[in-house]
């Protein structure tokens, strides 16, 4: 027998087609378990997505046990993305969704400043929005420290791969490829990676890319719960902090070019900064 259907507002936003169901759940109401997430991030029987947002207040979310714990800069009336990854796991952070996040609730009116912080589980980051209106924004986020945790490596096939280890509240292994060029990573079949599961006991982002030039790399990922996706916000981050390594520089700006588009990576010291855009591009209701 069929269960009773319940309708559920939601909107689809991407970061550089990184695309995320958006759950507007202010009082968090909502019953959020993995099969309920799997199946509206379900491209065929859902709505489709990457991962699902949902946007609630960091007091709602502590009052119905959802979160334990925030970040003490908080407060109970701050927002907070509550953020799954598309087969319902969760996921301490995600740059391009912290974005979309940050436009959803600065075009919606639910803050009045264009800078704010933003709660998640990898801690409060302050986004900046700018060139925004309901359906298109440009957005900075500041993602912390982009902390080296070593060195490891993975199989993509039969083709291993040396990375360094990133922890950007949710873990990387960014392998920065000799000689490898945009043509030859397009190229690249990019399977599930096989990767040090003692050094990776959560699982772990894969990005693959190429050298640092001209301030430029190009970059695929693999996303641990999700598979490839067009873009990764904290991949992005690992890219460039490995990237800049390799070239024998600790900090820099480096521009990111992903299959969805291209941002913008800044690291100075501890601190790291994303700039990219934001796309709201549907508002509606759905029946699960």
């Amino acid at each position: 027998m069929n269960h009773e259907l319940s309708a559920i507002t939601f909107a689809k936003g991407h970061g550089t087609e990184n695309d995320f169901v958006i759950l507007p759940d202010e009082k968090a109401e909502l019953t959020l378990d993995a099969s309920l997430v799997a199946a509206l991030c379900d491209r065929r029987a859902g709505i489709g997505g990457d991962g699902l947002l949902r946007v609630a207040q960091v007091g709602a979310l502590l009052d119905a046990g959802v979160v334990d714990q925030v970040d003490p800069a908080l407060s109970r009336t701050d927002w907070f993305m509550d953020y799954y990854n598309a087969d319902g796991s969760i996921a301490e952070m995600c740059g391009n969704g912290t974005r979309v996040f940050a436009h959803w609730v600065y075009s919606r009116g639910l803050v009045g400043e264009a800078e704010f912080l933003v709660g998640t589980r990898a801690g409060a980051k302050k986004v900046t929005v700018s060139e925004a209106d309901q359906y298109r924004a440009t957005v900075s986020v500041e993602m912390g420290e982009a902390a080296v945790t070593g060195v490891s490596s993975c199989f993509v096939g039969e083709s291993k791969f040396a990375g360094m280890g990133v922890d950007m509240g949710n873990p990387h292994l960014a392998c920065v490829v000799p000689g490898l060029d945009a043509e030859s990573l397009a190229a690249l079949d990019l399977v599930k990676p096989r990767f040090d599961e003692e050094f990776f006991p959560q699982g772990v982002n894969v990005e693959i890319l190429t050298e640092l030039s001209d301030g430029t790399v190009d970059m695929r990922v693999y996303e641990r719960g999700v598979g490839e996706t067009r873009s990764c916000g904290t991949g992005t981050v690992a890219a460039a902090r490995a990237a800049l390594a390799d070239a024998g520089q600790v900090d820099g700006t480096v521009r990111v070019r992903i299959p969805g588009g291209e941002v913008e990576v800044t690291i100075a010291g501890e601190e790291s900064t994303l700039t990219g855009p934001s796309r709201i591009v549907a508002e509606g209701t759905a029946w699960f």
